[in-house]
């Protein structure tokens, strides 16, 4: 809500008072109603538009990485990658990021290619519909067991799930 008081102008106290329906300032959902004033008000946005194609990739993505991962673990997998999407670091589409060079082990072994499964569209699904606040920032993650990799030791941890580390 701090950013949207600032596009307003307006004191974060005074966007809580004209908002009473959110329980929480410090969480909010795409999609949520905020007013802006007594007559007026914004809808929580972000800036990644997914086609049906990209959904379809992203889900057969997280069901290659996060497959045998918790449910939380694939939406995160799902929000690491729109974050990058959302990164100036990174490309700026689904497809684009998953095919970046180097980055998404699925792809260069072919497991990409497999279809996803019902949890994996449906972690896909939170992932775009939800604040991606959730992911904590989260840029990359890797299952430290099976990649010994030291530079992403080196990046800031966000959260583990499973048996997945994510940094940022």
């Amino acid at each position: 809500m701090t950013k949207i008081s600032k596009k307003y102008g307006l004191s974060l106290g005074e966007l809580i008072r004209l908002n009473p329906q959110v329980k929480n300032p410090n969480l909010i959902f795409i999609g949520q109603t905020i007013h802006t004033s007594g007559n007026s008000s914004s809808t929580v946005s972000h800036k990644t538009n997914v086609s049906a194609n990209d959904r379809d990739l992203l889900a057969r993505l997280v069901r290659a990485e996060a497959g045998g991962e918790p449910y939380d673990g694939k939406v995160a997998v799902a929000i690491v990658v729109l974050n990058r999407v959302d990164s100036p670091d990174f490309p700026n589409t689904v497809h684009d990021v998953i095919y970046q060079k180097g980055q998404f082990s699925p792809v260069a072994n072919g497991q990409i290619n497999q279809p996803a499964d019902n949890e994996s569209r449906r972690a896909v699904d939170e992932a775009i519909a939800y604040d991606r606040s959730r992911g904590y920032g989260s840029l990359y993650f890797y299952n430290p067991e099976l990649s010994p990799n030291s530079w992403l030791k080196s990046r800031p941890t966000t959260k583990v799930i499973g048996h997945h580390v994510f940094k940022k």
